[in-house]
């Protein structure tokens, strides 16, 4: 990822204050000046909210004139990518007394970027008003638009202030969903898997009921689109998700292992281990097989962590044989801590064996 500075740098600040002058035909930038001298120590989200009050600074505080100005640099092409951002997140400050008009102007927005957080404080000030204001959004010619639809109404949206309200019931943001799952571009149906996703941590069993309907009415991208949405639920073993796709909790197999390797690893070093599936049925059976780390804690207690092993249709009595490694090395989202590690199989949602390696730092 990008870090803070290539994303928003004192030269996308100049960039913007350029453009925002043309657009005021001399509009005064001042507060963007002074702010882009003052970017160097900031952080991202700092550098966006510096930049969003330098523009509600500069720019006109009556809504109209603020939109006119905005609409106007749309139609200069220098006016693109990151320099938006904040000025989208102006847009939600000055404009939700402007509520349809400032949506609208997001929307205008969202192509040279994207809009996706920028929409949020409407639907937090009132959700039902600007739900019916987004939903012409999904028949848009412009897919950046479209996704706005789905991604700036994920309950969960990462880096960005969630919803409480779609978390708590996520079934009024449903139909958004539903307008775009057999969308012809794969930007919205990321975006609509990722938002079906968000949806199933909180409320498992109406992502399937969504994801059950789609599939009964398909485009040839559904089935891809909800083993997406639905990533979580399949690996947590949820039921109802891996019966969609053929794979039954009761799967009749017998499962070898998890037998470990290297008992005793450094950080950095890889955990290597082999497993056996057995199909006893007397059909061929389909088997989603998966692995669980259960981390050790600070506080020397264990967390489970689910990793894919591979997805496959077994026939009857036939045996899946096979060595993983898993690499244990330093990453930003895990603090590895030493002490005794546990592992399970996972064989369609259902916990087999136990084996164990004791991590050394």
């Amino acid at each position: 990822m990008p870090t803070a500075a290539e994303m928003i740098a004192p030269d996308t600040v100049a960039a913007l204050a350029r453009c925002l002058a043309r657009a005021g035909h001399g509009l005064t930038t001042e507060a963007l000046d002074r702010c882009g001298a003052a970017l160097d120590p900031l952080g991202f989200r700092e550098r966006v909210v510096a930049i969003r009050d330098a523009v509600l600074a500069d720019l006109p505080a009556g809504y109209p004139e603020f939109e006119r100005v905005l609409q106007d640099a749309l139609r200069d092409e220098e006016f693109t990518g990151w320099m938006t951002f904040p000025v989208g997140e102006a847009v939600a400050v000055r404009g939700l007394d402007a509520f349809e008009p400032a949506l609208a102007l997001l929307a205008a927005l969202t192509p040279r970027h994207t809009s996706e957080s920028a929409v949020r404080p409407f639907l937090r000030a009132d959700q039902a008003r600007a739900l019916a204001a987004v939903t012409p959004w999904t028949e848009h010619p412009d897919p950046h638009v479209r996704r706005l639809a789905s991604e700036g109404t994920r309950p969960r949206l990462p880096w960005a202030p969630q919803l409480p309200a779609l978390i708590a019931d996520p079934r009024p943001a449903l139909p958004l969903l539903d307008a775009l799952y057999r969308d012809e571009s794969d930007y919205v149906r990321r975006s609509v898997a990722n938002h079906l996703n968000d949806t199933s941590r909180d409320h498992p069993d109406i992502a399937v009921e969504a994801a059950g309907r789609w599939l009964a009415d398909p485009a040839p991208t559904t089935p891809q689109l909800v083993r997406h949405g639905l990533r979580t639920l399949i690996k947590a073993g949820h039921p109802e998700a891996l019966t969609l796709f053929g794979h039954r909790p009761d799967v009749q197999v017998t499962v070898e292992g998890p037998r470990v390797l290297t008992p005793d690893i450094r950080l950095g070093e890889d955990l290597v281990f082999e497993y056996a599936v057995t199909n006893t049925h007397d059909e061929s059976t389909s088997v989603v097989i998966d692995y669980v780390v259960h981390h050790v804690k600070a506080n020397g207690g264990r967390t489970p962590k689910v990793f894919k092993l591979t997805t496959r249709s077994l026939a009857p009595g036939e045996t899946l044989r096979a060595t993983r490694r898993h690499a244990v090395k330093p990453i930003s989202t895990r603090r590895y801590h030493p002490g005794v590690h546990l592992l399970e199989l996972q064989v369609n949602g259902r916990r087999h064996g136990e084996g164990s390696f004791t991590l050394h730092l």
